[in-house]
């Protein structure tokens, strides 16, 4: 056990010098997310939000900018974070990826008011599917897909509308509105170059590192500390 922390400690230091180490170049789009992890607290085990961040620098190049342990995916979680990302010299951003998660769009504003906001594309789906009936839904997912087809940004706005109006029709007034009153939120993506959309539209750039700490935590449970 003694020779286990010993190496324990020289592992942290690396760990720490690569969390806490200085960003020098610009990101001009970054995605965020969290997962949840089980850690251990005086004997009870609770949840844990680990905070992620990937940047995609000038060159097209994605790099992990920051991992952060933080007590929920709240306000003050999200703040922390950006505010870590920050003091290490993360600038340039342009655009920012991520779900609609409670306080995290607050946060943006207060950290990088220059900076817009794409929501998830997936993530609005899987929201506007949890109130469809599941034999509607291949139909939906189609009129959805085609808002985000559309050429660009007045476009999609006016596909929005006869979605909804076709959706009222159907008497899906729920997601009807949940279309109308959370659309405008995934239609950044049309302000930037027509061959970067495809790639900022959704979080799925973070998917794969999500689904690997997912397949590596599995096996420990719950965490001692930090």
């Amino acid at each position: 056990p003694g020779t286990i922390s010993n190496l324990n400690q020289k592992v942290y230091k690396h760990i720490e010098a690569w969390r806490n180490r200085e960003i020098k170049e610009e990101f001009p789009y970054v995605y965020l997310d969290g997962i949840v992890l089980k850690r251990c607290w005086a004997g009870e085990v609770s949840n844990v939000s680990v905070l992620v961040a990937i940047g995609v620098n000038s060159s097209g190049y994605r790099k992990i900018l920051g991992v952060c342990e933080g007590a929920k995916e709240d306000k003050a979680g999200w703040s922390g974070f950006l505010r870590h990302l920050k003091e290490r010299g993360l600038t340039g951003v342009r655009l920012f990826i991520t779900d609609a998660c409670l306080g995290l769009v607050e946060s943006l504003a207060e950290f990088y008011p220059a900076a817009k906001w794409q929501r998830c594309m997936v993530h609005f789906y899987r929201n506007i599917f949890s109130v469809v009936p599941a034999k509607r839904m291949a139909e939906v997912a189609a009129m959805l897909k085609a808002i985000h087809a559309s050429e660009d940004k007045e476009a999609a706005a006016e596909k929005a509308k006869a979605v909804i109006a076709k959706l009222e029709a159907m008497k899906l007034k729920e997601a009807a509105k949940k279309i109308k009153d959370s659309i405008v939120e995934t239609f950044s993506f049309y302000d930037f170059p027509r061959e970067h959309r495809l790639r900022i539209r959704t979080n799925n750039a973070l998917e794969r590192i999500m689904r690997e700490i997912r397949r590596r935590t599995r096996v420990v449970g719950a965490f001692p500390d930090g």
